[in-house]
């Protein structure tokens, strides 16, 4: 099976306690694109930064575009950003994680979880289709 984020992050998540944002950033960092202290970055994010405002896969995926093209790289990382925000969106209509999971009171729930999982997966799936975009491009 191929190693990108779409087969790791859903995995990390449901079956190794990542959360949401960690779940992307340590699926970055079994890519060979972070290292741990990124995944220990993520976790802030995790429940939409604790409150409930940003969802935490969108957070973690928008950390790994910024890593990978962010300042002192080709500083596209806003470009990318913008990009990202616009294919999730897309599919989801909003990025805040109280939205999101606003028909699931209880937070530690089965159906919640499964919830989020689609989630990581649907920021997963844009994250590998944007990095193979860029890797055509160059």
């Amino acid at each position: 099976m191929e190693k990108n984020f779409k087969t790791l992050a859903p995995k990390l998540f449901l079956e190794q306690g990542y959360s949401c944002s960690e779940s992307i950033a340590r699926a970055a960092l079994e890519l060979g694109i972070a290292n741990e202290e990124f995944v220990s970055i993520a976790t802030s994010f995790s429940g939409g930064m604790g409150n409930g405002c940003l969802c935490g896969a969108v957070a973690g995926s928008q950390m790994v575009l910024g890593l990978l093209h962010g300042k002192y790289k080709d500083n596209s990382a806003r470009l990318l950003a913008q990009e990202f925000y616009q294919r999730f969106t897309k599919i989801h209509k909003v990025t805040c994680c109280k939205v999101l999971t606003k028909d699931y009171k209880d937070f530690h729930s089965k159906e919640r979880k499964q919830h989020c999982v689609n989630m990581v997966y649907d920021c997963a799936r844009i994250l590998d289709e944007m990095l193979a975009e860029l890797k055509q491009k160059v």
